[in-house]
């Protein structure tokens, strides 16, 4: 007999799932991860995006743009409160530019975010009710030296 997942374990499982389904840009999944009710969202640089319709179309957007994304999520925490959910996480996140003329994929391209996901329990698990994620901006070396100067 295995024993059953805690909260927090289908939590971080339906945060992954949100990843994923960026990654292999399946929108009819991501759809189905998010409430039906009222949800936000807010991407590195944009306003926040509310309602389903807003936030739903801002994910076709960047699927449709975006040829290949890849996320390796670390400093993953979750915690439960009830029927709401918290996960954060950092988003290193590998994406590819648009095509070369040749077809190749274009240039690789890193960055980092720091991400909240908020969740909800619902009658069908975990969903998604808001994600906000902000850009880390690190000091280069040359900063550093530039200050020491």
């Amino acid at each position: 007999m295995t024993p059953r997942a805690s909260d927090a374990e289908r939590v971080e499982l339906a945060n992954t799932a949100f990843y994923e389904c960026l990654e292999r840009g399946d929108f009819e999944e991501l759809s189905a991860l998010w409430l039906d009710d009222e949800i936000s969202c807010v991407h590195p640089g944009w306003p926040v995006l509310s309602g389903r319709g807003e936030v739903l179309r801002s994910y076709a957007l960047i699927m449709a743009h975006t040829d290949y994304i890849q996320f390796f999520l670390t400093d993953v925490r979750v915690s439960v409160m009830g029927d709401t959910a918290l996960a954060t996480c950092t988003e290193n996140i590998l994406s590819g530019g648009p095509a070369e003329e040749s077809g190749e994929l274009g240039p690789l391209v890193g960055q980092l975010v720091v991400a909240t996901n908020v969740f909800r329990r619902t009658p069908d698990g975990w969903r998604l009710w808001a994600h906000h994620g902000s850009p880390v901006l690190a000091d280069s070396d040359d900063d550093e030296d530039e200050d020491s100067s």
